[in-house]
């Protein structure tokens, strides 16, 4: 049995979020799929590359459209740990993928509805449909798990 469903895709981009934590990067993991395939993955890289713009929706989008070596990813659903930020959304739309789903939703900055809705926005040109909250929970939980490690170091180092 082949990966199919968004639980199974979301699963493939948590084991890339996990990925980017062991780089020391935000754990956040992002799969491209095309006709139910794997086209691309991407995973946060932006402190590795010294690239602010390396989120792993645009890492993933990179590689697809280098794969199908088109601009645009029609028919393309893309999988995210977590809600896409300002930029990704508008590098989602301009890629003109058809279907975003996501984890967890990001309250301070996500842009397909927690802050604003740049995916569904009635201006645009380009409409991305979205499903959210797919294993929300795990998703969740490795970005708490990662942030929490992360201000127990500095804890740890500011008593030193």
């Amino acid at each position: 049995m082949g990966i199919n469903t968004d639980q199974d895709w979301m699963r493939h981009a948590l084991t890339l979020a996990a990925k980017a934590a062991e780089l020391g990067e935000v754990p956040v993991g992002a799969v491209l799929v095309k006709d139910e395939q794997l086209l691309a993955e991407g995973w946060n890289q932006p402190i590795v590359h010294n690239d602010p713009t390396a989120h792993a929706e645009i890492m993933a989008i990179r590689a697809g459209a280098k794969k199908l070596a088109n601009y645009r990813l029609p028919d393309t659903t893309l999988y995210i740990t977590i809600e896409p930020c300002s930029m990704c959304a508008g590098a989602i739309i301009h890629a003109r993928i058809a279907r975003v789903v996501f984890g967890a939703s990001e309250p301070r900055a996500g842009a397909a509805g927690s802050v604003i809705n740049l995916l569904q926005h009635e201006q645009f040109n380009h409409f991305t449909e979205v499903t959210s909250g797919v294993l929300g929970d795990e998703c969740g939980k490795i970005l708490k798990d990662f942030f929490a490690m992360r201000r127990a170091v500095q804890k740890k180092a500011r008593r030193q």
